[in-house]
């Protein structure tokens, strides 16, 4: 091989090896690196209008294939230590795990309402310690007539503290639910927190480290979040998730929060956006449907379950789920 024709061979191979390189990146950039769900799709009877008790709710999910069933404390409550254990044991059994229980605590209203809320809060975290729940989570009233913001602010940090306080000697989380929807947060004299960073800012000023976010695709749009809001978060800053969507042709300063979708349904929420997020930063705990829809709440149990199983494993096969 002449001088010559090695330099032709080098350049082409050199040429090669960059076309090869280019390749290899543009994948790279077309083809993000994917990662496991860890999430489940859970039933949560209330969100989707669905009456069923505990057993029948299990039934149901388990018929429609969903990974997780919310605990309801109302009926398990009423069950003495042998039928606790058995219902325990059908969700094993079942392959479902339990979701996160709704805080029952009213602790946006006065002291005496919330004293005597209190007051219960150990036997239910008990009863729900022992079959192995570890989270729970409530929505935080975007708004107040009387209260100024600190002054609500502060009265919220106390009062979610003494009640973070309460569950996390059962090892239980707690889940707070910001409310972006500004034609609610605007409804009253003083608008108070409705994003997540103000909302991250009363989890730390409670001082309990058992406190975290229930995130709601629908509040993460109203609040005009991005899927960066949620990359700057950890695993354990999530404690629960909602998925909906919006009614379509309205402005989100005009949307009504208890008018809304079912995932998938018009498109105004970026369910893969949220979902995505979710899976890069390893969330695994539990998402539901939160549509609040009047013709879904009208249908009986059994095709409520099918209806909303339909399009939340629409959204999950979004990422892989």
């Amino acid at each position: 091989m002449n001088r010559r024709t090695l330099l032709q061979y080098s350049f082409a191979s050199v040429g090669m090896l960059a076309t090869s390189a280019s390749m290899v990146a543009a994948r790279s950039l077309a083809q993000p690196i994917v990662r496991d769900v860890k999430f489940k799709m859970d039933l949560c009877p209330s969100r989707v209008g669905i009456g069923a008790g505990q057993e029948e709710l299990i039934d149901l999910a388990v018929k429609h294939g969903f990974q997780a069933v919310q605990p309801l404390e109302w009926a398990l409550k009423k069950l003495d230590a042998d039928k606790l254990a058995a219902m325990n044991s059908k969700v094993a059994e079942a392959g479902l795990v339990w979701s996160a229980a709704d805080l029952l605590v009213e602790f946006r209203q006065t002291r005496e309402k919330f004293d005597e809320g209190l007051k219960g809060l150990p036997d239910v975290a008990k009863m729900l310690q022992s079959i192995g729940v570890t989270r729970m989570g409530t929505w935080v009233m975007p708004c107040h007539d009387e209260l100024s913001y600190v002054a609500n602010f502060k009265q919220h940090a106390n009062r979610i503290g003494e009640i973070a306080n309460v569950l996390g000697q059962h090892g239980i989380r707690l889940g707070l639910e910001y409310v972006g929807t500004k034609s609610l947060w605007t409804s009253k004299k003083y608008p108070f927190l409705h994003t997540m960073h103000e909302c991250r800012e009363l989890i730390s000023e409670t001082g309990q480290t058992n406190v975290g976010l229930v995130l709601d695709s629908w509040h993460w749009t109203m609040a005009g979040e991005t899927a960066d809001d949620i990359l700057g978060l950890k695993n354990e800053d999530i404690v629960a998730c909602d998925l909906n969507d919006a009614p379509a042709g309205i402005a989100a300063d005009q949307q009504e929060d208890l008018v809304r979708e079912l995932p998938m349904a018009t498109g105004v929420i970026d369910t893969k956006a949220f979902l995505q997020s979710l899976v890069d930063v390893g969330y695994d705990g539990p998402v539901r449907a939160e549509p609040f829809n009047k013709p879904l709440n009208e249908l009986d149990d059994e095709p409520a379950a099918a209806k909303t199983a339909e399009t939340m494993k629409q959204a999950f096969a979004l990422v892989g789920g």
